[in-house]
């Protein structure tokens, strides 16, 4: 019987044995894999932890559990920052993931793929301008009006992401909304006598129609000319090349003469046109495609239209809007905007990339091409703008380097490499004990 026991210890020491070397095993391939992928940007080092198992004992023996292994991946480590060349490479600095699709679901034609999640990646448009990686993994955002804003989509679901495609061959324009007059008069021109040039008080505007088309508004100044005296008045035309030559806005101006405000608006009536704001300073005219804002200058201020001396000076005649062009840059801001560059000189914001954050990172399941999923371990997932509540800012012109570090783990893998040479030397040993109480039995 106590033979019997003795036995048994020993069997149990045997399969300590098997239990460690299988425990190292497994620790060996996830130090392999950390080695393999410490060059792999986004990679997340897997851990391996070792548990005892106590079975308990027999009698005045003990009976050996052995150890169990259990692997588990450092999802929220982050690994450094590196510098790259390419304005789409794209990084994380802090908390939070890129929301991704695979670019085999999205051609397809799914409309709705599922989101996986990303820390890090080298992003460039593909053949069909999906701003994808050589990996097929294409980056998702939320699309922006025409107006570059970004409507209020759900947080908490994905409905609204959408795949981020960039076609550069697409034309974009951008309206004329504004038209600022810096522009001096002659005073001399509005005294007794005076006689200016209409040349040099009529100047040609170039704007944009809604469609990029060139047209013009004709902007011409006359004086009103006293019998004697001083009048300070013109009057202010403003006709539309779209609209046939229309006269679309007439107004009157008069200009202060005192010590202090010499030179300045003192007053600004509308006859035909939109009605002059003395808080912006502006008169609203509608020409063929839409309204347009003429910048006139404030009252009392000498910061648009002025009076003064005897030389007519178009110093700055400016407005936005650009004709059509076609997109030679893209950039990511640090708050996840997606802002496309076209050679007509405008940039206009056509995606926004939001932020995943779950509550417990190391939860989400892992796939290939260091991706993510949510899952119920993970919590739910919440998309933040970039840079607010908990997550950090976009990086880019950056890769997130693995964060496996080779002399860590070439420091496990000895220590591993004794612990399975041990567990061996334990089953051999167990082996040479089995084969004397085998002798002993006969």
């Amino acid at each position: 019987m106590q033979q019997k026991g003795v036995s048994m210890t020993i069997s149990s020491s045997l399969n300590a044995g098997v239990a460690g070397l299988t425990a190292n095993a497994s620790r060996l391939a996830t130090i392999a894999d950390n080695i393999a992928n410490s060059s792999t940007p986004g990679y997340k080092r897997v851990r391996s932890d070792f548990n005892s198992l106590v079975v308990g004992s027999s009698g005045a023996g003990y009976t050996a559990g052995g150890v169990r292994a259990s692997s588990s991946r450092e999802i929220d480590s982050r690994g450094s920052l590196v510098g790259t060349n390419n304005s789409t490479d794209l990084a994380i600095q802090g908390r939070g993931m890129l929301p991704v699709a695979s670019v085999a679901e999205v051609a397809g034609g799914n409309l709705n793929p599922s989101m996986l999640l990303t820390s890090t990646g080298s992003f460039n448009t593909n053949e069909d301008g999906l701003l994808s990686t050589s990996s097929g993994l294409v980056l998702m955002g939320w699309p922006a009006l025409p107006d570059g804003s970004i409507p209020n989509f759900p947080r908490d679901t994905t409905d609204g992401l959408e795949p981020i495609v960039l076609n550069r061959s697409q034309l974009s324009s951008e309206p004329t909304t504004e038209i600022d007059l810096n522009i001096n008069l002659p005073a001399t021109a509005t005294e007794a006598g005076g006689t200016p040039d209409p040349a040099d008080t009529t100047t040609p505007i170039a704007y944009y129609d809604n469609l990029g088309r060139a047209e013009e508004v004709i902007v011409e100044f006359e004086p009103t000319v006293p019998a004697s005296g001083t009048s300070n008045e013109w009057t202010l035309r403003i006709t539309d090349s779209a609209s046939g030559g229309a006269l679309i806005g007439e107004y009157t101006l008069t200009f202060n003469d005192s010590q202090t405000d010499g030179g300045s608006l003192a007053s600004v009536t509308a006859i035909t046109g939109g009605a002059y704001d003395p808080t912006t300073g502006s008169a609203i005219v509608n020409v063929a495609g839409g309204a347009i804002e003429v910048g006139l200058g404030l009252l009392g201020r000498s910061n648009a239209l002025t009076q003064l001396g005897d030389q007519w000076v178009p110093s700055n005649i400016s407005r936005d809007g650009a004709p059509a062009g076609n997109i030679v840059d893209v950039e990511i801001d640090e708050n996840g905007f997606v802002l496309a560059s076209f050679d007509s000189g405008i940039t206009r914001t056509v995606y926004q990339v939001p932020l995943v954050d779950v509550p417990n990172m190391n939860g989400l399941e892992t796939l290939d091409r260091q991706t993510f999923l949510p899952t119920t371990d993970s919590g739910s997932f919440f998309l933040w703008d970039a840079g607010s509540g908990p997550v950090g800012d976009v990086a880019s012109n950056a890769l997130e380097e693995s964060n496996a570090d080779v002399a860590t783990e070439l420091t496990a893998m000895i220590t591993t490499q004794r612990a399975y040479s041990s567990a061996s030397k334990v089953i051999q040993t167990v082996d040479e004990m089995l084969q004397e109480t085998t002798n002993i039995i006969r």
